[in-house]
């Protein structure tokens, strides 16, 4: 019965050009890799080598046979290669925070995916806002967060992409704006205004100061982005919020896009205070793979 030493001997034998040599090599004896040769000659019905001034060549059929084992042996090392970093990351837990918009939108497929590859990797997620998104990774207590619009050098996994859109009561006179031509930030925000926030930082106003403008007239701040379409209904003001935000029933609301468009962009970005772990790395992969 041939087995992963007769193959071991065989390359070892033609590397060496000599049996004794190749025995030494696989940890045999030299009669005994005489005699695992011969039953592999045996069993393929071929002559591998022949013995000629002292040395062992390999015939015609011999070279190509020593050639398959090799790309054998080499495809059995990649398998335990594969095994061996598997098995850093087959249990573990990731602990990570995230505001609830992208918790309850962008997460739950990604986590269904990588719950799948990786069973015995347990994600425990919380739920927080995005500046104790941050406080959380300074502090190392998370291992990985959800971050807006996060800069290059943090090396971020792109989770998705949402775009600012205007909301304004349906008899607004800016809301006859042709949908093309769309808002400028500068005149949105001169009208009075019902600032939603959604719990983030990033919001109406921030982007405002971004532009080196400001809400002159705040009527009303909500956390709820339900209850700022509630209010711009009521006439209240209008409002600034992530297009992925907007209701489906959108009755009494006029929604235009910005003439100069504005994103905001969602990441996975690790703690900087140590080192991803092997199952941290795993699930950043699966978000930017060519950079890990």
């Amino acid at each position: 019965m041939m087995n992963l030493m007769h193959w071991r001997m065989l390359v070892a034998i033609a590397d060496a050009g000599n049996i004794t040599r190749a025995a030494e090599h696989v940890g045999m004896t030299q009669s005994g890799a005489s005699q695992a040769l011969a039953l592999l000659e045996d069993m393929l019905g071929v002559q591998l080598f022949v013995r000629e001034n002292r040395q062992t060549l390999p015939t015609a059929v011999g070279a190509q046979v020593i050639e398959q084992a090799r790309v054998m042996l080499l495809a059995l090392e990649t398998i335990r290669a594969t095994t061996d970093v598997a098995r850093d990351i087959q249990r573990g837990t990731i602990r990570l925070a995230s505001f609830p918009m992208v918790l309850a939108t962008f997460l739950p497929p990604l986590l269904r995916q990588f719950k799948q590859l990786y069973p015995g990797i347990q994600v425990v997620a919380l739920e927080v806002s995005d500046n104790e998104v941050e406080a959380l990774l300074s502090a190392g207590l998370v291992d990985l967060g959800v971050v807006l619009n996060p800069p290059p050098e943090r090396n971020a996994g792109l989770l998705g992409r949402d775009t600012w859109v205007a909301v304004l009561p349906i008899a607004h006179p800016l809301a006859r704006r042709p949908h093309e031509h769309g808002l400028m930030l500068a005149e949105l925000v001169e009208q009075p205004f019902v600032l939603a926030t959604g719990g983030c930082s990033v919001n109406a106003r921030s982007l405002a100061a971004d532009a080196g403008l400001a809400l002159l007239d705040v009527r009303v701040e909500v956390r709820e982005w339900g209850s700022a379409f509630t209010l711009v209904r009521e006439n209240v003001g209008v409002t600034l919020v992530p297009e992925m935000t907007l209701p489906t029933h959108r009755k009494g609301l006029r929604v235009l896009p910005l003439a100069v468009p504005v994103h905001r962009e969602f990441a996975l970005v690790a703690t900087p205070l140590r080192e991803p772990t092997a199952a941290v790395q795993a699930l950043l992969a699966m978000l930017h793979p060519a950079a890990l």
